[in-house]
């Protein structure tokens, strides 16, 4: 598989897109915190002293997809038509973030939804960090997408 984002001397370059599509990209991904039990309780009743850890951690996701050009080098800046965040748990001792992010362009939003799930998973920890240090963030994964030139993905 050819490496896109080098130019003809060896050097980064961002992929030049003018000529692709323009069809409705979709991405989700996924990402873990690993946490005490009493932890996951204090989130869920919304007991964490710096606030509704959730209500943050959505509202960082979010932000972090609409930025994601502004940290990832060779990302496109990219008009977002969508971006949902949900949380769950497994009712033990993690929390699950989900992201999924819209867009109609020429490029995909898989790194939207990475970033998304990334950020909202890191706002969980720094607002738990007080009550606990040896949280575990991971793994983070793309779980599917769909639209664009190399078609539909799925872990299933």
């Amino acid at each position: 598989m050819e490496l896109t984002h080098f130019n003809e001397q060896g050097r980064a370059r961002m992929v030049d897109i003018s000529e692709k599509d323009v069809t409705t990209r979709v991405a989700t991904a996924r990402t873990g915190v690993k946490m005490h039990r009493e932890t996951l309780e204090r989130i869920k009743a919304g007991t964490i002293g710096k606030g509704d850890v959730l209500a943050v951690a959505q509202v960082a996701g979010i932000m972090a997809a609409k930025k994601t050009a502004d940290w990832i080098p060779m990302c496109h800046p990219l008009p977002l038509t969508g971006i949902n965040i949900v949380f769950s748990d497994n009712g033990e001792d993690e929390l699950y973030i989900e992201g999924t992010v819209k867009t109609t362009g020429k490029t995909g939003v898989e790194m939207e939804a990475l970033t998304a799930v990334s950020a909202a998973a890191l706002t969980v920890y720094d607002m738990c960090k007080a009550l606990q240090k040896d949280m575990i963030i991971g793994p983070t994964q793309l779980v599917a997408k769909s639209g664009g030139k190399s078609g539909d993905y799925s872990i299933s």
